[in-house]
């Protein structure tokens, strides 16, 4: 399974003093030594926390290849297109949120907006994944828009009390299937922390999980390298015991 890590949120510190440092492409640097598969980064419209600069210096160093986040908007697009990263997430965006809250929404205008980024980064060559919550409906769109591959948000699996997470992860599961079975690359990610990545990273037909804040978190106390290593270790312990 590859892991991605996330480095939005050394960016965010940064930018709380608008400072130079901590260096979110140094921390993908770290990410890597400790046995990080790629790297992720959110180029939000807003340029809340990593900048175009950032994004520009990643791909010069980021070997193992870099997973964009955009949302389906003409700048952040225009820049996709142009710089030409390993793979592009089309994920939902609101100015107010403080993280991405759910999946894309592909109805109406929604599903005409990610169908029409989706065929421009086709027609650039990029492989492009979309963000979307695990619903069958949602996943049999996904497929028909040509997607390369499905992440599915996995907050209310992360957020579920002890009850409720079996049927999350059930639900999990069933659409990881369905997106394999129909094509579709299945990748996972949001809130999964070191306590609660096991048993999604034991879904079978999962190849990729993209994990930020609980790394980073992490990183603080320990380090970036022991903090990718220890979830390194609960990823592959996981995929072996599955």
């Amino acid at each position: 399974m590859r892991l991605f890590v996330n480095v939005d949120h050394v960016a965010t510190v940064r930018e709380a003093r608008r400072s130079v440092e901590p260096d979110p492409v140094e921390a993908a640097v770290l990410a890597k030594a400790g046995g990080a598969d790629g790297i992720t980064v959110h180029l939000r419209e807003d340029r809340r926390h990593i900048q175009d600069h950032d994004l520009e210096r990643l791909l010069e160093i980021a070997r193992g290849g870099v997973n964009l986040e955009v949302a389906a908007e003409e700048d952040v697009l225009t820049i996709a297109e142009r710089l030409r990263p390993a793979q592009v997430t089309l994920v939902p965006e609101k100015r107010e949120e403080i993280t991405t809250e759910g999946g894309l929404d592909l109805g109406g205008r929604g599903l005409d907006r990610v169908g029409a980024a989706v065929a421009r980064l086709r027609a650039a060559g990029i492989r492009t994944s979309l963000f979307v919550d695990p619903v069958r409906e949602v996943i049999e769109v996904c497929a028909e828009l040509q997607a390369d591959a499905v992440e599915l948000h996995t907050g209310e699996y992360s957020n579920a009390n002890d009850s409720a997470r079996e049927t999350q992860l059930i639900r999990l599961t069933h659409c990881a299937e369905l997106a394999a079975k129909l094509g579709l690359a299945v990748h996972a990610g949001h809130g999964l922390t070191y306590e609660n990545v096991g048993p999604v990273a034991a879904i079978e037909v999962c190849e990729e999980l993209n994990i930020g804040h609980s790394i980073v978190s992490r990183a603080i106390f320990a380090g970036m390298v022991r903090a990718v290593e220890e979830m390194r270790i609960a990823v592959d312990t996981a995929r072996v015991e599955r």
